[in-house]
């Protein structure tokens, strides 16, 4: 089907047209059917099947088009500031014809332009969680008029890491029944929904089915190999297959840092994307492998999630990911949009344990051998130390919010330095905050059994959350009471007098204390001296 089989605005017809897009991709024309008539929206395609383009489309027509959406707003929740400079990119494409105004926010970067940005007003708004809730509660950014919520790589942003985010981010949204909300992602499993279920009303359920679950054009392939000789075969696949363009996968930041290291030492240019870059450095690198002048880049699943990369010849796991759905995301930047591609997997003695589960995933097992000496380099870097190098970046904000926010940020966590040397996380969007593990813990109680949601329809799986938040509902309001009687009993607990020992005295009569004597005057002396018989 052909976008302009479709009643869509004219303006955005232009954009779709100089974008190059013709025919409807299957996910492209089923959101399409689906969100034009209002419906909430839960989708499972592929990578690489026009997921961007098809939540982009209708939030674009919905703005355009609908009567009531008129002067409302868009927001599109992604996992990473690579992915929100992405779709905004997109986002720009299809609306260049329109009116309307796109900007991303993001973290990593100064707050002058995103606050300048807001203040001459934006239509649709593509951030991540934490830049999102700072302009949020610095009064910055409006949420109240949002009719359309789109959350991108859904899966990721309901794990733990991103999820107490999402949900303060939620809560000051209008309610579910005043917006759209749409939920995309390549691996959208039964737990997912059924946390989103909350937030939604009654979703259409759209899953693109293939064949298999990994893109057919992908050649996959599996080495078995010891860590010692990791480095030493991906020395000799890039030598032997030497591929236009790679990105290498890795479990850690540091082992990111490091192999990018060890790849240039051994003459082969590369550069390394995480969490930790300067963002100014992260999109220069990213526009640099882009544009090809980058051939071979080092990146963790987070960092390279969503990332949109043409032509990409080959991706390559230096480490089994930990999470099965992570393969799919990983191998899915290549073979993009019908094009080909290879894969390839190391799998050591410490990987080992991460494979099964992989494969009963993706439903067949991984074409695999065992990595011998023909297939190695030397490895020029063995035995030399690697420093990894320290990132810390100062905004200089110009702006009031800026300068205002990086004072009360610092005046919480101390000093630029403290925060470099600092090992635990202390930040709100750490891992390890302790409110963020209880609110996540609290919202687990509501997960269900994944086989038993697999095999009910979507009628079934809404009554069975129906049931289970009620009950939710009902425990809570129970707690709530027995709360408030735990606080009348420690309320009258705390009336309770100290006795001279400074120990808690338990007796309903209050302590006799002795009446100390009183002093009396010379004259009163005298006179009780001389009254003694």
């Amino acid at each position: 089907m052909k976008f302009t089989e479709f009643s869509l605005h004219e303006s955005l017809l232009q954009g779709i047209e100089e974008a190059g897009y013709v025919d409807c991709t299957p996910v492209q024309e089923q959101v399409l059917k689906s969100s034009l008539e209002g419906r909430d929206l839960y989708v499972q395609s592929q990578t690489g099947t026009g997921k961007t383009a098809a939540y982009l489309t209708s939030v674009i027509q919905e703005l355009l088009t609908r009567g009531e959406a008129a002067g409302k707003k868009a927001l599109i929740m992604v996992p990473t500031r690579e992915l929100a400079v992405q779709v905004q990119e997109e986002a720009q494409k299809l609306a260049k014809f329109t009116s309307l105004k796109c900007a991303s926010f993001y973290g990593g970067v100064g707050y002058d332009k995103q606050v300048a940005s807001l203040k001459k007003g934006v239509d649709i708004m593509i951030g991540t969680p934490g830049r999102v809730i700072d302009l949020n509660h610095g009064n910055q950014m409006d949420l109240s008029s949002v009719a359309f919520l789109v959350i991108d790589e859904a899966d990721r942003m309901f794990d733990m890491g991103f999820y107490p985010d999402l949900r303060t981010l939620i809560k000051v949204l209008p309610s579910s029944e005043q917006r759209q909300t749409m939920l995309f992602s390549a691996t959208l499993n039964s737990y997912v929904k059924n946390l989103a279920w909350e937030y939604t009303r009654n979703p259409a359920e759209i899953t693109i089915a293939a064949e298999n679950i990994t893109v057919d054009e992908i050649a996959q392939e599996l080495f078995h190999v010891s860590s010692d000789d990791k480095m030493k075969l991906l020395l000799g696949i890039i030598s032997r297959e030497k591929p236009e363009s790679l990105i290498v996968f890795c479990n850690t930041k540091k082992s990111c840092e490091i192999v990018a290291k060890r790849l240039r030492m051994n003459g082969f240019e590369s550069e390394f994307i995480i969490g930790d870059l300067p963002q100014k450095k992260r999109l220069a690198i990213m526009d640099k492998f882009k544009a090809g002048a980058i051939k071979c880049l080092v990146a963790t699943d987070v960092a390279a999630r969503g990332i949109d990369v043409n032509d990409l010849a080959m991706v390559i796991n230096y480490d089994l990911p930990n999470e099965a759905e992570n393969y799919v995301h990983r191998i899915g930047r290549t073979a993009r949009a019908g094009k080909s591609g290879k894969a390839f997997t190391f799998c050591s003695e410490q990987d080992v344990y991460s494979l099964p589960p992989i494969e009963r995933y993706i439903e067949k097992p991984i074409p695999s051998c065992v990595a011998d000496e023909s297939m190695f380099v030397q490895d020029k870097s063995a035995g030399v130390y690697i420093k990894l190098d320290s990132y810390h970046e100062d905004y200089n904000d110009k702006s009031e919010f800026g300068r205002h926010r990086a004072a009360e940020y610092n005046r919480k966590n101390g000093s630029s330095d403290r925060r470099r040397s600092s090992k635990k996380g202390r930040g709100r969007y750490s891992s390890r905050n302790e409110e963020a593990k209880k609110e996540y813990k609290r919202d687990r109680r509501v997960y269900i059994d994944e086989d038993k949601l697999a095999t009910m329809s979507t009628e079934e799986r809404m009554k069975v959350y129906k049931e289970k938040y009620a009950s939710l509902a009902s425990s809570s309001s129970n707690k709530q009471k027995y709360s408030s009687k735990k606080q009348s009993v420690a309320k009258k607990n705390s009336s309770m007098q100290k006795n001279a020992s400074g120990k808690k005295s338990y007796s309903s009569k209050p302590a006799e204390s002795k009446k100390s004597p009183q002093k009396k005057s010379v004259l009163a002396r005298i006179k009780s001296f001389f009254g003694k018989k």
